[in-house]
């Protein structure tokens, strides 16, 4: 039974570690009212049902994969990235949205928000962010 609960707890104190290190960063230009975002406003945002957030016009920004990405997904978004990406062509094939610039680093993401109006996007928790405001992940 000790041996046991030694196991549970060494695996757990591993998953938290592992769930620290790729946490992200939802990041904003400044010109974004708001200084925070909860969840639900996010999932709107990052699924196309909201383009705005405190008063301000939003426009989601992606990454086109990797861990940052995927955690992004499944705790923001609940979704694989497969099944995300379906269901922003389904809405661009119905006129309803325009697909959400991409990009390939988190670098190219900040330097995108950093420089647009209304852009939000998120970022690995450790990546550099500066010329952006921080909304949620501190």
């Amino acid at each position: 039974m000790h041996k046991r609960f030694l196991i549970f707890l060494s695996v757990a104190a591993a998953m938290f570690f592992v769930s620290q290190a790729h946490a992200q960063l939802i990041i904003a230009n400044p010109s974004v009212k708001a200084s925070e975002a909860s969840k639900g406003d996010l999932k709107d945002i990052f699924t196309g049902a909201s383009s705005s957030l405190g008063g301000s016009h939003v426009t989601p920004v992606l990454l086109k994969s990797g861990a940052a990405n995927d955690e992004f997904l499944a705790a923001y978004i609940g979704k694989s990235d497969a099944a995300f990406m379906a269901s922003w062509r389904s809405l661009v094939f119905s006129g309803q949205a325009t697909m959400p610039k991409s990009f390939d680093s988190d670098a190219a993401v900040v330097e995108y928000v950093a420089k647009t109006p209304g852009a939000i996007g998120y970022i690995g928790k450790g990546s550099p962010h500066e010329g952006t405001k921080v909304l949620a992940g501190k």
